[in-house]
């Protein structure tokens, strides 16, 4: 987890050393928090609550995205989780950083203080993607009142099974890929999102997009990779030929990049299953589906 912080006073820079943190002076803290806003995972403020909320205020998108917030007051008495407490994982830190401060963790959020699982929690934990945050408040809310919650844990799209159910993705699909050089971003991008909804899987569930290393380069695939925040995972004509299986066969893409099919072997590959689904070709790219069937 990358933390980032900063303190206002002499007293409190002691505390932002103690804790291991760089001390930054003369920095306004306003453009500090612009600054380390997209790239931490939380933000320490170590001084007045007032001044923490102000400067994230302008910031702010959204419960999945946005980073960990805390404040510690200059005495170090206490830590108080602000914002993101459960899949930003602030909770979880202010409770590490009173361990080693002996501050007082200040945590509100009600499941907490009740001593109820979150379910937000637990998903990130498990490393699985919400799909319909909105949910999240009736469900803790069922959860408070003692009530049967509706969760569905796959990487299938489908009609909610309750009343009010909250998707879990697990991240086990590899989406494999190939193009011809020079291909549109917002042509690629619609086939591949068109590709995942023909194969009933939520986009969520992808947890790379797999080719070969002639196109790690691609601008289509780098600006749906950054869009979607996948890792691209590319490998050498080699590497995909060697791997073990029944792949379709191209002819022109053997002579062209020294394999016979890159989106297949790709995906299987990067995702150490099997195919989903095979090769399907459209306006010059190809797509593959590969994961663990177990894992579904």
């Amino acid at each position: 987890m990358i933390v980032r912080a900063i303190a206002f006073t002499q007293q409190g820079q002691a505390w932002q050393e103690k804790l291991g943190f760089p001390v930054e002076r003369g920095v306004p803290v306003r453009e500090w928090a612009r600054e380390v806003f997209d790239t931490a995972d939380a933000l320490l403020f170590i001084g007045a609550c007032g001044i923490a909320v102000r400067a994230v205020a302008p910031l702010l998108r959204g419960k999945t995205s946005d980073p960990a917030v805390l404040v510690m007051d200059e005495a170090g008495q206490h830590v108080i989780s602000l914002l993101s407490g459960h899949i930003g994982g602030a909770n979880a830190l202010a409770l590490a950083i009173a361990a080693r401060t002996g501050a007082q963790p200040v945590i509100t959020t009600a499941t907490d203080v009740r001593g109820i699982p979150a379910i937000d929690s637990w998903a990130t934990t498990q490393g699985l993607a919400i799909e319909n945050p909105e949910a999240i408040r009736d469900i803790s809310a069922a959860a408070l009142a003692g009530r049967p919650v509706g969760v569905a844990v796959t990487d299938r799209t489908m009609a909610p099974p309750f009343p009010v159910t909250l998707f879990l993705r697990p991240r086990t699909l590899v989406l494999g890929a190939g193009c011809r050089r020079g291909i549109d971003g917002e042509a690629f991008e619609q086939a591949a999102l068109g590709f995942l909804a023909r194969c009933g899987v939520s986009l969520l569930s992808v947890r790379a997009l797999a080719t070969i290393d002639r196109k790690q380069s691609e601008g289509a695939f780098l600006r749906f990779c950054n869009r979607y925040r996948l890792p691209l995972v590319t490998y050498s004509a080699q590497e995909l030929a060697a791997v073990p299986g029944v792949f379709a066969h191209s002819d022109f893409v053997q002579r062209t990049v020294g394999v016979d099919c890159v989106c297949e072997r790709a995906a299987v590959l990067a995702s150490g299953g099997h195919l989903l689904m095979g090769k399907t070709a459209q306006d010059g790219l190809t797509f593959a589906l590969a994961g663990k069937e177990e894992q579904r």
